[in-house]
């Protein structure tokens, strides 16, 4: 660490006769979290992580706590609890008189795809949010994309805004939903992510102000906090949003742009009703707030009707100070990573300028793929929300059965339940629930402020229906206490 900094080494340590590594040397090579704050679970990721990339060396013998603590400007109780945690999960082991030496887990299962069946080998995963392709339908587009990929072969294949065709298949759907687009008005994206990451890129700076929901889609607020943005939170409860919280938030703080999940809200799965809508655009309009609405959820309607986008019903004028930002990650297939902004065309330009700073353009063949697919969504949609309703009623079958004392109020669409644990456990459940073999969620990776949320789990059902049960069984277990099968795995640290 220099000067506060932590500076980052390029290379393997310990590799060479030299088997000690120094407080300063580590901390050189862990990748902080992203408030730059150390806790005890934190480092001890990061460790595990720098020697599962190899930039720690096996049996390498680690820094004292101390050390490491003043390398660190944490306290030596933080390192004290991250060594315990690396030796619990066999990524580290201690010699009487000899220090704490770097290991891997013995006997530590590979860690592959969700087992459909609940494979005792196989670690669940809960964490992400988004249903497998429907492979009949991709295959047929892909069919498509091949045809049709020669016409391009021949020329540079940099479309910055995307493909023309699919840019005018994407308005065309907006317009068919009520929301009148021409195709200038969409700027194709590598996902959905990179659309709010280009919209926050180009509304707000260091230390302006932003207002996001809490709980809201972790990846977003982390592309908030990496703009260093100052986020100021207001809730989305059992009951949805409150306007006039949102109204004073609006005019007390003036955010340059207010980042909103009005579609079955993830991870509440609350959907915003019109008249709501319209208060929270004029609200924002009154205030020069600039509205990023995240709209990746709106085909997912299990029991209403799908919404009209937000943009249609903000009211005359209102529509000029929003940016409404869609994809198929969660319609078609994640895989797929083609999303899109809809903007005003000179919003559009200035988000593309934006864009070819950090990615020229997005891939040719998924975007023909994407034009295939826009085709098939609609008479697509009422099959996937039949078996998204059956895999929900088998989780929630599951939960009841084996987690009774669990609450949560069925969302009318979206992917996840919101989970009520009735006491502040989450993150510690969820540590547990992973040497049980199963990947969940705590509600304070939702959460603007930390701490928030901690009696929650975000569950989605977008796995087969089969793979519920022995997920169920194995959080019991791990509230239960039971012994533990599974070392702690190396799963990534990140949702969908």
């Amino acid at each position: 660490m220099v000067d506060g900094r932590v500076v980052r080494t390029v290379g393997r340590v310990g590799a060479g006769s030299d088997r000690t590594l120094s407080g300063r040397q580590l901390a050189a090579l862990l990748t902080p979290p992203a408030d730059g704050r150390f806790g005890y679970r934190e480092l001890a990721r990061a460790v595990r992580q720098a020697l599962l990339d190899g930039r720690v060396a096996l049996r390498l013998r680690l820094p004292a706590e101390r050390e490491l603590a003043v390398a660190l400007g944490v306290s030596r109780t933080t390192v004290t609890g991250a060594y315990d945690l690396l030796r619990e999960s066999g990524y580290a082991h201690s010699r009487q008189g000899a220090g704490t030496w770097t290991a891997l887990p013995e006997g530590q299962p590979p860690v592959g795809p969700v087992a459909p069946h609940g494979d005792a080998g196989t670690v669940i995963d809960l964490a992400l949010a988004a249903p497998e392709a429907p492979a009949d339908v991709l295959s047929d587009a892909l069919a498509r994309a091949a045809a049709e990929l020669p016409r391009y072969a021949a020329s540079q294949g940099y479309h910055p805004y995307g493909l023309p065709e699919l840019r005018s298949a994407i308005a065309d759907r907006y317009t068919a939903r009520g929301l009148p687009t021409r195709p200038e008005q969409i700027l194709v994206t590598t996902g959905a992510q990179q659309a709010l990451a280009l919209a926050f890129a180009l509304l707000g700076g260091p230390g302006d102000r932003a207002l996001a929901e809490s709980p809201s889609y972790p990846n977003a607020l982390d592309a908030l906090r990496g703009r260093r943005m100052r986020i100021t939170p207001v809730p989305v409860t059992e009951s949805g949003w409150d306007s006039g919280l949102i109204d004073a938030a609006l005019r007390q703080t003036a955010p340059r742009l207010a980042y909103l999940i009005p579609d079955f809200h993830n991870p509440t799965g609350r959907l915003m009703p019109d008249e709501q809508r319209r208060e929270v655009a004029r609200a924002a309009r009154a205030t020069g707030t600039w509205l990023v609405v995240d709209e990746t959820l709106s085909d997912i309607a299990l029991d209403v009707p799908a919404p009209r986008p937000f943009a249609a019903s903000a009211g005359p004028g209102a529509g000029e100070q929003i940016i409404t930002v869609g994809s198929l990650s969660k319609s078609c297939w994640g895989g797929l990573r083609v999303g899109w902004a809809r903007a005003s065309a000179r919003v559009v330009t200035e988000l593309a300028r934006v864009r070819i700073t950090h990615d020229l353009a997005g891939s040719v063949t998924d975007q023909l793929v994407a034009v295939a697919l826009t085709d098939r969504i609609d008479p697509l949609l009422p099959g996937r929300a039949a078996e998204l309703r059956r895999r929900r009623e088998a989780l929630v079958a599951a939960l009841a059965r084996h987690l009774p004392e669990w609450h949560w109020t069925l969302p009318p669409g979206g992917l996840c339940l919101w989970i009520d644990l009735g006491r502040p456990m989450a993150s510690q459940l969820a540590g547990r629930a992973l040497r049980h073999g199963v990947r969940v969620e705590g509600g304070a990776r939702f959460g603007v402020d930390p701490g928030t949320h901690e009696h929650r789990l975000r569950i989605p059902y977008a796995l087969p229906a089969e793979v519920y049960e022995p997920a169920a069984e194995r959080l019991a277990a791990a509230l239960a206490g039971a012994p533990a099968p599974f070392a702690d795995p190396a799963l990534p640290d990140w949702v969908a």
